[in-house]
Formats: C-alpha cells, structure tokens, sequence
C-alpha cells in the first residue's frame, strides 16, 4: 500500500508542529506548506526538519495552493495556518479577514480544482463561541465572536461546511478549545505566565503583568489535540467536532499552579495592567466533547495541573540555556 500523504498548512505553528511529529509515528510522508518570508523561523519543527517535505506557498495565494497540490497529491489537508492570536486581530482586522477566513475558501478551492476526494481538516476555535449562548458548548451551540478573530474563524467554518454540503467533499471542522503546550507563543497568557514565572525563579525579573484575573478558559495539551484532527479524517464520513478537557479555569488558577510550581506565591508577584485587557472579553468559554469521546474514541491524557507544570519546567530550561550561552558570549 502507498504512504499516505499529508499537507500541513501552518506547520511551523505550535499544532503543527505537534501534528507533524504524530503523523510521522503514523508513517505519512508530511508536506508542511511555509510562506516565504526574510525570516523564516523553524524552531519549532527543527529537530524533524529532514524528515519533512517543505514547500513555499500562502493562503493568500490561489495559485500557489493549487501547484502544490498538484506537485504533492496530498490524501489529507490540515488547515492550521491563521492569523491566531486574537488581540492582533484588532490590530489588523483585514489580513486577519484574508487569511484566517478567505484562506479557507482557496484552500477548498484548490481541492474542488485538483482532486476533490482529498479529505481536508480545517482548524474552528472555540472563539467562535464568543459571548456565549451556552455553557457548556457543543457542536449545536450559536456562535456570537467577539473578535475579527472570531469572526474570521466563523466564515471559515461556515465555509467548510457549505463546501461539504455543496460538492461532496470530505471537510471536517474541528472547534478546538484553547490548547497550550511548551512551544505556546510568548504573546498567549498561558506561555506568557509560565515564561515569566521562570524568569521570576531565577531572579531575571520580578513581575508579571497581566489582564483580567477572572477570564476563565477551557486549557488542554496541544499534543492531544492533533489526535483529534487526524481521528476526524479516519471515519466513513466528514463531520465538525468539539474538542476540549470539558474543565474551566480562570487566569487566577493558572498562575496559582505555576507559581506553587517553584515555591512562590502569585500574590507576591503579579500586577493588573489595563493594557491587557481586551475591547470585548469573551466570559465563559468551556466545552462539552461528549460527541468527540463517543464517535472517535478522544479524551485528553494531560491533566490542567500537569500542562501547566510541563510549560514551567520547559521555561526554566530554556532560560537556564540561554543563561549559559550568554555567560560564555560574555
């Protein structure tokens, strides 16, 4: 039997990375797809680097999508790539827009174009949900976003499932709720405060500055996660799926967690700071994966406590390195 074949659309991002490294152990042949830029940042995909097949295009680039998958002939397509990081979408709502929504739609484009029997995954998020209509949310729940983010996400969803719906493709959203794991970006809270925490410990600051205490959310392992999108594109037929822990936890617990870690106390550390907090702050965002667990046999394996203080020790690690590296650059 052939190997299968695989095109990852963001797989230098923290699920990519994940994603990648899982269908490698699965035996896929992996094509990562990569934007040329001036700076292209491997870190998180570097210790797999030459077993991937990397190729240069955008999702603001029909044709690019298509060459690719008439070059590679990819079986599956995960739809990671986005603009995701939600305050930037503020920012810059129209590239937001252009990416994270109509980037979906030429994606599709190109499958509809080149071989519509490739089945496609395409990344929903939880902020979709917004100012929620019901806790917990299901694959039933209204959206209502509450960001270009949000919004973006909603298209695209909406998107797949019009393309499923009109041309018989094999397209799959999963909603994931929000996912962290040691190669979290520094902007996201939950990197922000474990990176800080480790820079607290080792006496290279003594603060950490932070937005709403009170904003809960539904935090799992991104190393899970992946499970999820591939397990959707193995069933007899394409459906949208919620994926979460099914658990809440506010930013307060978060930094509880990751301060008891290493023998602090977050009271002795963390200020409020009103540039963090958002225009519209979305309030309760917690999953009901009940229909994951049923139909695709998922469940996290990573506890909330045990992420957390997985990223603290990551921290650590990575600033005790660059702590020596300096020294010896000294």
């Amino acid at each position: 039997m052939a190997k299968r074949r695989a095109l990852i659309t963001g797989i230098t991002g923290q699920d990519g990375s994940y994603l990648a490294e899982f269908l490698l152990e699965k035996g896929y042949d992996v094509i990562g797809l990569v934007r040329r830029t001036s700076t292209v940042t491997f870190t998180r995909i570097h210790h797999i680097q030459d077993k991937l097949i990397l190729v240069s295009g955008d999702l603001l680039d029909q044709g690019s999508l298509i060459a690719t998958l008439r070059d590679h002939r990819p079986h599956e397509i995960y739809n990671l790539a986005a603009q995701s990081f939600v305050p930037a979408s503020w920012q810059q709502p129209v590239f937001t827009g252009e990416v994270t929504a109509l980037g979906v739609t030429r994606v599709l484009e190109a499958i509809r174009t080149v071989d519509p029997n490739i089945r496609f995954y395409q990344a929903s998020s939880s902020e979709m949900f917004g100012k929620v209509r019901e806790v917990p949310q299901r694959e039933t729940t209204p959206f209502y976003p509450r960001s270009p983010y949000g919004v973006a996400k909603v298209y695209g969803h909406w998107v797949t499932v019009n393309y499923r719906e009109s041309y018989d493709l094999f397209a799959c959203s999963g909603i994931l709720f929000n996912h962290e794991s040691p190669r979290r970006g520094l902007e996201f809270v939950t990197r922000k405060v474990t990176y800080q925490i480790a820079k607290i410990k080792l006496g290279m600051a003594d603060k950490l500055a932070l937005g709403n205490l009170d904003s809960k959310r539904d935090w799992g392992f991104a190393g899970d996660y992946v499970r999820a999108m591939w397990l959707m594109l193995q069933q007899d037929d394409p459906d949208d799926y919620v994926v979460g822990t099914g658990e809440t936890h506010a930013v307060q617990e978060l930094c509880e967690v990751a301060f008891a870690h290493v023998g602090l106390n977050w009271r002795d550390y963390v200020v409020q700071d009103p540039r963090f907090m958002r225009p519209a702050e979305v309030d309760l965002l917690v999953s009901d994966p009940s229909k994951a667990k049923a139909k695709l046999g998922w469940e996290p394996n990573v506890t909330f406590k045990s992420l957390i203080e997985m990223m603290v020790d990551a921290d650590l690690e990575l600033l005790k390195t660059e702590k020596e590296v300096g020294n010896h650059d000294a």
